[in-house]
């Protein structure tokens, strides 16, 4: 069963770096610009590390409830290289201390005052965190992040963006969003694209920091969002199959 659970892992893993490769060479990028995130929520210790096997150097939790679990027992097997975690999910306030203890890059900043707890417990921990912006550009009310889907609400969100400057343990690097649920996923393109173009208007605006991060594309549109200019792309069910909740 572990060898059929690596063997499907590891042929997973190889069609999403075809397409990764496949779709950065439709736009002139190289697959060096893209990171590929293993999104391993709900998956088992046995398949984190068989990912790892194959390869994966970075995996993405959306509960840091099951993180602060999964994280310490596998940790101990990572012994051909370390592992970057990302928290790819929402993160409440008040559990943002074991957030900064466990993650090594938060995807999911959608407030100031989430940003002042990180800072304030990053600075405990002796931590300095990369952090990106979580920006709602699909207008979609069940979506979280800062509401930037009309030129109102993209210019209040610019104006709010020098406040994170002051934060001394938090590395601003870049936004992140999620797209709609779209059955084609050229319906995604527009949201991928208004993601880039605020990126751009913010180097003018905040130039604190180089926005270099646009984490972007899950499994059923990542080669839209590389298309479009994603560096970070959070896929699990390809690389893993579907999930066992």
């Amino acid at each position: 069963m572990a060898d059929e659970l690596e063997r499907n892992i590891t042929a997973n893993l190889e069609d999403v770096e075809r397409r990764i490769a496949a779709a950065c060479a439709r736009v002139g990028r190289g697959r060096n610009e893209v990171t590929l995130i293993a999104v391993s929520k709900t998956r088992s210790p046995a398949e984190i590390l068989a990912a790892y096997r194959a390869g994966v150097r970075h995996f993405g939790e959306n509960r840091i409830e099951e993180a602060e679990e999964k994280i310490p027992l596998v940790r101990e097997s990572f012994i051909a290289g370390p592992v970057t975690w990302h928290m790819v999910g929402h993160v409440q306030s008040r559990k943002a201390k074991r957030v900064v203890e466990f993650c090594d890059v938060i995807h999911s900043v959608d407030s100031l005052h989430l940003a002042a707890r990180l800072e304030r417990f990053a600075a405990e921990l002796g931590k300095q965190v990369p952090i990106l912006l979580e920006v709602n550009v699909s207008g979609e009310e069940s979506k979280y992040g800062f509401a930037a889907s009309t030129p109102v609400a993209r210019a209040d969100f610019l104006s709010q963006v020098g406040q994170f400057a002051v934060f001394t343990h938090l590395r601003v690097e870049g936004l992140m969003t999620m797209a709609p649920i779209v059955p084609d996923p050229e319906q995604a393109r527009p949201v991928f694209r208004a993601l880039r173009e605020l990126r751009e208007a913010l180097r003018d605006r905040a130039p604190f920091s180089s926005w270099a991060e646009l984490s972007m594309g899950m499994t059923d549109d990542f080669e839209v969002a590389i298309e479009e200019g994603a560096t970070m792309v959070r896929i699990g069910r390809a690389i893993f199959g579907p999930a066992s909740y």
